[in-house]
């Protein structure tokens, strides 16, 4: 899996409010502070933030997506 810098953040105080009670949309789980989480793309509409660790990031792109999603994309 390729990572990238751009786009990614760390869940601070004010980002964990306006987040967390969403939860990622990619696994399920609810943010914690600190954890670094990157505008995705996936089976939902936009981008929206995942945990960094559900995401791949595709280098032709230069955009990130949701592992499952983009697996399921990669196979059409």
């Amino acid at each position: 899996m390729e990572t990238r810098k751009k786009g990614k953040i760390l869940i601070d105080l004010e980002k964990l409010n306006t987040f967390g009670a969403e939860g990622c949309p990619a696994c399920g789980r609810d943010f914690e502070l600190g954890e670094a989480v990157v505008p995705a793309l996936g089976a939902w509409e936009g981008e929206r933030y995942i945990h960094e660790d559900e995401a791949t990031c595709d280098k032709d792109t230069n955009s990130f997506y949701e592992r499952t999603y983009f697996k399921e994309k990669s196979n059409e």
